[in-house]
């Protein structure tokens, strides 16, 4: 797990370093008055396997990942994984659309905000 880590930290070193080069990359563009077209390959390519590097040393470092057995899921149904609480919303316009005998409640006086 320590080798992770130090995989981890020379990622986002070189993470950091592509950031950098780009940035200096598009001084440079700026003090020669040329147009920024892209970025030159080598910086993108750093940028990227620094990316993938990093993800993956993250990755190992969290190595107790619980597995998700294809029985389990099959037990579930459709209801089960559709059903989020958090997407619950009691007040809402539809009753106020859809309800004939709703009346709207009493907003407090604006005047005395003022």
């Amino acid at each position: 797990m320590g080798v992770y880590k130090i995989v981890l930290t020379l990622g986002l070193i070189s993470l950091l370093h592509s950031g950098y080069s780009a940035a200096q990359y598009r001084t440079f563009l700026r003090i020669s008055e040329q147009e920024f077209e892209s970025l030159p390959l080598d910086i993108s390519i750093q940028a990227i396997v620094s990316f993938a590097v990093v993800v993956y040393s993250i990755l190992s470092i969290k190595s107790d990942w619980k597995l998700i057995h294809a029985t389990e899921i099959g037990k579930s149904s459709w209801d089960t994984f559709a059903n989020i609480q958090s997407f619950y919303s009691f007040n809402h316009r539809g009753k106020a659309l859809f309800n004939p005998d709703y009346t709207q409640p009493n907003l407090p006086n604006m005047d005395l905000l003022n």
